[in-house]
């Protein structure tokens, strides 16, 4: 247990951080898992409709901290490119 003043107050920090970037986790991976389902039901309105709010949530986690400016690029580079396979050629 913490004793001195500055230690419960970094505690009480520490928990309120850990709470905001519980969520800002959280919110990604439920957009990414929406896209994803979307994906995997080809169901390519839905998914396309889905791809903007998606890369926007992933962008916002690059602000926030909760992912890595490439680890952003990669996901939004192969969600982009799943939901392109899934759209009919134009040929």
């Amino acid at each position: 247990m913490a004793n001195t003043s500055s230690a419960i107050k970094r505690i009480r920090q520490a928990k309120r951080r850990d709470a905001r970037n519980q969520h800002n986790a959280s919110r990604l991976k439920t957009q990414v898992r929406k896209l994803t389902r979307a994906l995997g039901g080809n169901d390519a309105a839905s998914a396309k409709d889905l791809l903007k709010p998606t890369i926007s949530v992933v962008d916002k986690s690059v602000q926030k901290g909760v992912l890595k400016k490439n680890t952003a690029s990669r996901i939004k580079s192969r969600l982009t490119r799943r939901v392109r396979s899934l759209a009919p050629s134009k040929a």
